[in-house]
């Protein structure tokens, strides 16, 4: 017998949105709908898909939101908090005791939200952690360590994570910093990583590949996805303009975000040859996309370990591809490289590196990459994250104290 008590999905991000985090979100609200009742607090105006609507899918409630552009700081603050107080709202209207609601970090300001209303209700209350902020921020270079700022932000995740009932990361590397605060115990962390979109299977470079078509180079380096704060847009064209001279090797980038937009400004003042963008690709064009290239980038800026962790990085292993992560080598993802033999990893704020790992990699065994991306891509398998969810809820709904893992 299922317990009592209804779930509520609390994101910003939710289809029709087409983010990753929309996804996952939506992911997870489907598959716990089937075993309770579930309704999603969307801020994400438009049409459901068809598979998302119908007997045993998520109800949703719209929560009104107004999106401002990443680089308007300030508009995107105040639109940020306007839509928490709603969410709040909306919640102290949905909850009963006994609820459960689980909600990510996106807005940075909604957890707090969604900590108190579920305090407030008797609910209890779980946290995707995909990004750790202020520390994000810090990163970042947005704010000093010791600012007033900063310290202010971690003196509310103290009172966030006493609050909250669980924490899921999708890194290994997030409880040292999670455990920091004086609030969080490790019986509340739950480590559920994130999973590929892609079937695991090698697809082969082919000259017919549409996005290879123009380039003459046979060694194709690709960028991808959002390129956000945390990311860095130089250690890319620096290690581009480094090879410049070696023909063979050409990068391909495609991509949103500040961090795009910066790469674009750099290539409008350099106008390197080895250098090549596309629009921003769809869900339905990723496949050949991310098979159009032998290799990937995933650039971060230092301090990222137990920040944030890549998402892009299954789809990436799910193709059977190779990558260079720039990042510290305690971070997730840069771990998983070096445990399965996925690639490099790169001291970031060295192009030098970054470029050196890049002709590594021109000369490497690309048949054997495949072969251990792919492996390594079937152990991060939706149903496996799904199940994990879906059990978490149940001790939830069962008991709000979860017990120490081991």
């Amino acid at each position: 017998m299922q317990p009592r008590g209804k779930i509520v999905v609390a994101s910003q991000h939710y289809p029709p949105d087409p983010s990753t985090t929309a996804a996952i979100m939506a992911e997870i609200a489907c598959r716990i709908a089937g075993d309770h009742e579930v309704v999603v607090l969307s801020g994400s105006p438009g049409a459901l898909p068809d598979s998302q609507t119908g007997p045993g899918k998520p109800r949703i409630v719209a929560v009104k939101n107004r999106m401002a552009d990443k680089a308007a700081l300030v508009r995107r603050g105040a639109s940020e908090l306007l839509f928490a107080a709603r969410t709040f709202l909306a919640l102290t209207r949905e909850l009963r005791r006994g609820d459960v609601v689980l909600t990510v970090t996106a807005p940075f300001m909604l957890p707090y939200a969604v900590a108190a209303a579920a305090r407030l209700k008797g609910a209890r209350s779980a946290l995707i952690m995909h990004d750790l902020f202020p520390d994000v921020l810090v990163m970042a270079g947005l704010l000093k360590p010791g600012s007033i700022l900063a310290m202010t932000m971690r003196a509310a995740n103290g009172l966030m994570f006493r609050a909250l009932n669980a924490v899921i990361t999708i890194g290994r590397d997030a409880e040292r910093p999670l455990l920091s605060y004086s609030g969080m115990t490790r019986n509340k962390i739950r480590f559920i990583p994130n999973w590929a979109t892609l079937v695991a299977a090698p697809r082969p470079v082919t000259a017919d590949n549409p996005f290879r078509k123009a380039l003459s180079a046979g060694f194709v380096v690709g960028l991808s996805g959002n390129l956000g704060f945390t990311h860095d847009p130089e250690i890319v064209f620096e290690a581009a303009r480094l090879l410049r001279a070696e023909p063979d090797i050409h990068f391909l980038l495609s991509g949103w975000g500040i961090g795009f937009e910066r790469l674009k400004q750099l290539q409008a003042e350099a106008n390197l040859p080895n250098v090549s963008f596309v629009g921003r690709v769809e869900d339905a064009e990723l496949e050949p996309f991310l098979a159009a290239a032998n290799l990937w980038i995933i650039p971060y800026r230092k301090d990222v370990a137990g920040v944030s962790v890549p998402s892009r990085f299954y789809n990436l292993l799910a193709v059977g591809r190779p990558v260079v992560l720039v990042s510290e080598p305690e971070a997730e993802a840069a771990l998983t490289v070096v445990e399965n033999g996925l690639g490099w990893v790169v001291t970031p704020g060295h192009a030098d590196q970054l470029a050196e790992a890049i002709r590594a990699a021109s000369c490497s065994d690309g048949v054997a990459f495949a072969e251990r991306a792919v492996k390594a891509a079937a152990k991060f398998d939706r149903v496996t994250a799904m199940n994990a969810y879906a059990a978490l809820v149940d001790e939830l709904l069962r008991n709000p104290e979860l017990p120490e893992q081991r």
